[in-house]
């Protein structure tokens, strides 16, 4: 499942992802192989797989990423064989905890339950924020 877009989980209140506040947060360093690890992801679609992926169990994954002595993790699914929908990200000691997978995995019911309204598409050159004022309304299949 190579090349497929990578969609941020959103609010339906119109705030900004979960993962664009995090990533806002980090040093410049670490958010560029944060974004290094988004385009893989776009790249190479479910065929990503350790040490840059791995599955978490019940359709949860993690980009993994390593900046200095901080391991830093993306939580993500897929949302049928075109698109990988990024919940949040984390920095994590040794393993990630069950609360984060729990979040994850409250986002995947509401994303899965009404896509439009929880769909941020970042822009294609840069996983940045993206324009605003884009139709959310449509319809993710």
């Amino acid at each position: 499942m190579p090349a497929i877009e990578v969609l941020f989980y959103q609010e339906g209140d119109g705030s900004l992802p979960p993962v664009i506040t995090w990533l806002l947060g980090l040093q410049d360093k670490a958010k560029e192989r944060c974004f290094v690890r988004l385009e893989m992801l776009r790249d190479y679609g479910d065929d990503l797989d350790r040490p840059h992926s791995a599955y978490l169990g019940d359709d949860i994954y993690e980009l993994r990423i390593r900046f200095f002595k901080v391991n830093y993790r993306i939580l993500y699914f897929f949302h049928g064989k075109t698109a990988a929908v990024v919940s949040h990200g984390i920095a994590k000691e040794k393993q990630i905890p069950k609360r984060e997978i729990e979040v994850a995995k409250r986002r995947m019911t509401k994303f899965k339950a009404n896509p439009g309204r929880h769909t941020f598409r970042p822009s294609r050159t840069e996983f940045g924020p993206a324009d605003q004022s884009q139709d959310n309304d449509e319809e993710i299949s």
